[in-house]
């Protein structure tokens, strides 16, 4: 197989299970390390059993699990043995990261603590993701999206209305501290061929939405407005969301007055009306300008309306369905879906990666071939007998 890529000759250990630990893993195999996965003897990885869906009629793995192991190979240890943690001694000295997203503690007990992970490896780059934080009043709490998103405020900033909380329809937090998992391995390596030395990298769920608040957290910080739940429009641009048209919902985003010209014109609207002159009129008047705007559109199509925005330079856009999404030819032309060979139920589809590598002439770089994510203890023997040097 080709494993090509920026981190071609890294190894990583995923001792962490559920989402966050495992899709920041995910994201280094994708560029091209080598990751093995610890999983405990009697389940493995949480995910497995988070189903129904299932793959395959005889499989006991959830599709759940499946969305972020791909490209790691799964071993069982028992970390509680000594077998086992001698086996993860080794390991460790050969790694150049390990990903755990234990309780703050966890690792320590199982007697593996900063200080020793050093001792056995001082080039070690360790990724350790919390729920709330290693330190601080909170840092013990278990850390669940669920829990995570209504924490750190972004469930209240989703939804219709300041009434109506809102979970964000995927695991938010996880996948963001995942991704910024991965950015500060990344980083700490970089700085490793600097130093020689490894260290340890710190994120958590609350940190990794707090990071996204975006312009909610600085309109608190600077301006001492606290945003809330403005459902599928903007809550500092207009127009900017969701309108009905004849047939369904047309997304469009004016962000600009030139956009906001070519969009009244568009809809036979004029651009100068006092109520919607500038955009700050346009959120004074915002259900005004929502009601002019749709009893234009209501009367074509949301294709017409899709290809007149885009002749016009107005960005638009359709709310697709999942499958819609990945039967698109787009989705498709950008590597987003790709077919593995599952050891249980043969050949399978699953979503890509979302970097691409390319030459300045072009052409792709790093990993062409992709492995699905692998069974519970798939390479457990393949492993012990590369440690054993057989």
């Amino acid at each position: 197989m080709t494993t090509r890529g920026p981190l071609a000759d890294a190894l990583v250990l995923d001792l962490s299970r559920a989402l966050a630990g495992p899709h920041a893993a995910m994201m280094l195999g994708d560029l091209g390390a080598r990751v093995i996965k610890v999983e405990s003897p009697d389940r493995g990885d949480d995910s497995r059993s988070w189903g129904p869906p299932f793959v395959g009629d005889d499989s006991t793995d959830a599709t759940y699990y499946l969305s972020c192991n791909r490209n790691k190979e799964s071993v069982q240890l028992d970390l509680k043995s000594t077998s086992g943690q001698e086996s993860l001694r080794e390991l460790i000295r050969r790694a150049d990261v390990l990903i755990e997203n234990f309780r703050p503690g966890v690792l320590d007990r199982l007697g593996f603590p900063s200080p020793v992970l050093e001792e056995l490896n001082p080039r070690l780059v360790v990724l350790s993701i919390s729920g709330f934080g290693h330190d601080g009043p909170d840092s013990q709490r278990p850390g669940y999206d669920l829990i995570a998103q209504g924490e750190s405020g972004l469930m209240s900033l989703t939804g219709p209305d300041p009434d109506h909380p809102t979970r964000v329809g995927v695991p938010i937090g996880d996948l963001l501290a995942g991704i910024y998992g991965a950015f500060g391995v990344v980083s700490a390596l970089h700085d490793r061929t600097r130093t020689g030395r490894g260290s340890v990298v710190r994120t958590s769920l609350l940190a990794a939405l707090v990071g996204a608040h975006a312009f909610h957290g600085t309109a608190w910080t600077a301006a001492g407005k606290v945003g809330s739940g403005s459902g599928n429009h903007h809550p500092q641009i207009a127009p900017y969301g969701t309108f009905r048209c004849a047939d369904g919902i047309v997304q469009v985003a004016v962000g600009s007055e030139g956009q906001w010209h070519k969009f009244a014109a568009l809809l036979g609207l004029d651009a100068d009306d006092e109520r919607f002159a500038t955009n700050s009129l346009r959120l004074a008047n915002r259900s005004e300008l929502i009601a002019a705007v749709e009893d234009v559109l209501l009367t074509r199509p949301r294709e017409f309306w899709l290809t007149s925005c885009n002749e016009a330079g107005v960005p638009a856009g359709a709310v697709r369905t999942i499958d819609e999404v990945y039967e698109w030819k787009q989705t498709r032309s950008q590597g987003l879906v790709l077919e593995v060979d599952h050891p249980a139920v043969g050949k399978i589809e699953l979503p890509g990666p979302p970097l691409r590598f390319e030459n300045f002439e072009g052409q792709r770089l790093g990993r062409t071939e992709h492995t699905a994510p692998p069974t519970l203890g798939q390479h457990t023997s393949a492993v012990a007998e590369w440690l054993e040097g057989r």
